[in-house]
């Protein structure tokens, strides 16, 4: 696919209550269902001003909690009263919602909380949830979605009712963007329930305190799908899929992976599920077990899920033959995220790429997904990565980016849906490493920008670092924060983070803020 059928690829529709512009309203994490990771329709960041003389950290953005989801953005948006302003939306683990006008630093043009403390609604205590990777409170981790035509905001919010010991709630809210009021019929709690096998025969029902939600939202055919995976670990979790309709928030349809046994949770290090055309949705579950060939549990798996009526069914799933060995080390297949290729020349031109904890990076035909077989993997393709992958790549302008732990980034040229060393980063490996997200302006001026954030430990403290890499060479870093670290210093880091890079600027979000970078004063 050339770079402008790219575009038209990533291009949303008109929001009613925005004006439309060239630029790209970001709506979803990884800019489109298909997770390509690129904003290719970005004119002033280039790959000969990007550099530690003529841009840098602009101003940050303060906020009430730590900011694990991406940031979204929509152009030209008309606020009840105050006019047109160009919006980034940041969902944060206080459980609130802010609305910034980006082109400033200031107050908010709107900011609502789901908090309730004379009510007795907090946010969700890491030790409630026995689980220190998110500290000190849980609220809204996965990154939200926005429907642009209609102007609702869709975010998954966590709190804790004191007024009834022991009651979590997880809800699904829906916001205009334009005010952050409810629309009506917002908020629903999320409630579901399947059949379980074994001997006791007894129904699963979804517990809101021991299913965490991280992967990012999905919308699509007018559907919202929600997923579920563990926090540490800890209880009886399942993986969930849960689908409501978006204008009405009814849920539509339940989906457990793993509803004979337990575990094989959806988390994909806080990317998104992806969705084609045809209305398919892909997830990918972690450890669990895996007995698909003759029953319903589905661990160390990407599924390829649809939407019938009021039933989620499987149309085809791909498991790796050593799905036991990842199960046993705790290697998921889901700490990845999967991205599409746009279609390709051959005999498999509807490609998905995953990879997980155990450093493999499969190329998977979406139409014949290939199942499980006990000796061998029925895939195009497995690319051995340095390190482990707790990210999804990203994908411009026929090259795949990869940046796995304790490795350097890759950069893979895409010939025939095959991948083919081009050029890495120079320096030592670094852990953790990062989903990239690309800007460009079609096929030219193509920049890959990561964030180094920390590791697995939960209280280790850590400056988030931006970086930027030339697209076409991958081995030429163009930027980052520490080259002038008194002026560019980004907040601590959280894990997890993906840039959002849209009209000449970078967010990204850490402990109490997301700092904002772009060409600096004397430049622009």
């Amino acid at each position: 696919m050339k770079a402008a059928t790219l575009i038209g690829y990533l291009a949303a529709g008109t929001c009613a209550c925005a004006q439309q512009t060239n630029q790209l309203q970001v709506t979803t994490s990884q800019y489109s269902n298909a997770r390509f990771g690129s904003n290719s329709h970005e004119t002033t960041l280039t790959p000969r001003n990007v550099n530690a003389r003529t841009f840098g950290k602009v101003f940050s953005l303060k906020v009430d909690g730590d900011v694990y989801a991406q940031p979204l953005y929509l152009s030209a948006l008309e606020i009840p009263g105050k006019g047109k302003h160009n919006i980034l939306f940041i969902a944060t683990e206080h459980d609130s919602v802010y609305a910034f006008d980006v082109d400033k630093a200031g107050t908010p043009l709107w900011h609502v909380s789901f908090l309730s403390p004379q009510n007795g609604i907090s946010t969700v205590a890491a030790g409630d949830v026995q689980c220190p990777f998110i500290n000190p409170e849980v609220g809204i981790t996965s990154t939200p979605v926005i429907d642009e035509t209609a102007g609702t905001l869709y975010l998954l919010a966590r709190t804790k009712e004191e007024k009834e010991p022991g009651l979590y709630v997880q809800k699904l809210h829906a916001l205009d963007v334009r005010t952050g009021k409810e629309r009506p019929g917002s908020p629903v709690a999320i409630k579901g329930s399947v059949q379980g096998g074994g001997a006791q025969q007894k129904k699963i029902s979804f517990d809101p305190r021991a299913e965490n939600p991280r992967a990012a939202l999905l919308l699509t055919r007018g559907t919202v799908y929600l997923t579920w995976a563990s926090s540490c670990d800890v209880g009886d979790y399942h993986g969930w899929v849960i689908a409501y309709d978006a204008q009405t928030l009814r849920q539509r349809a339940a989906f457990n992976t793993s509803p004979d046994a337990d575990q094989s949770g959806i988390w994909q290090s806080d990317t998104g599920p992806a969705a084609d055309d045809s209305g398919n949705i892909f997830v990918v579950t972690g450890n669990g077990t895996f007995d698909a060939t003759n029953g319903r549990d589905f661990g160390d798996t990407i599924l390829k899920l649809a939407l019938d009526q009021n039933k989620i069914s499987v149309r085809g799933y791909f498991t790796p033959h050593n799905e036991a060995v990842l199960n046993k080390n705790d290697d998921d297949l889901g700490a990845g995220g999967p991205i599409f290729l746009p279609d390709q020349k051959g005999p498999h031109p509807h490609l998905v790429l995953i990879g997980g904890k155990d450093g493999n990076l499969f190329v998977i035909d979406r139409d014949h997904m290939g199942g499980y077989h006990r000796e061998s993997d029925d895939v195009v393709e497995t690319v051995k990565l340095q390190g482990k992958l707790h990210a999804a790549p990203a994908y411009w302008n026929q090259h795949v980016y990869v940046f796995g732990d304790d490795d350097v980034i890759h950069e893979l040229a895409v010939h025939d849906g095959k991948l083919a060393p081009a050029h890495q980063g120079s320096g030592r490996p670094v852990n953790p490493g990062a989903t990239p997200s690309v800007s460009a302006n079609g096929d030219h001026d193509g920049i890959v920008w990561t964030v180094s954030t920390r590791t697995w430990e939960a209280f280790q403290e850590r400056i988030a670092v931006l970086h930027a890499y030339d697209a076409v060479d991958v081995s030429h870093e163009l930027y980052n924060s520490g080259q002038n670290s008194d002026r560019d210093r980004a907040g601590i880091s959280v894990r997890f983070v993906i840039a959002t890079v849209v009209n000449g600027r970078v967010y990204i979000g850490a402990r109490n803020e997301v700092d904002v970078y772009g060409l600096l004063k004397t430049t622009r």
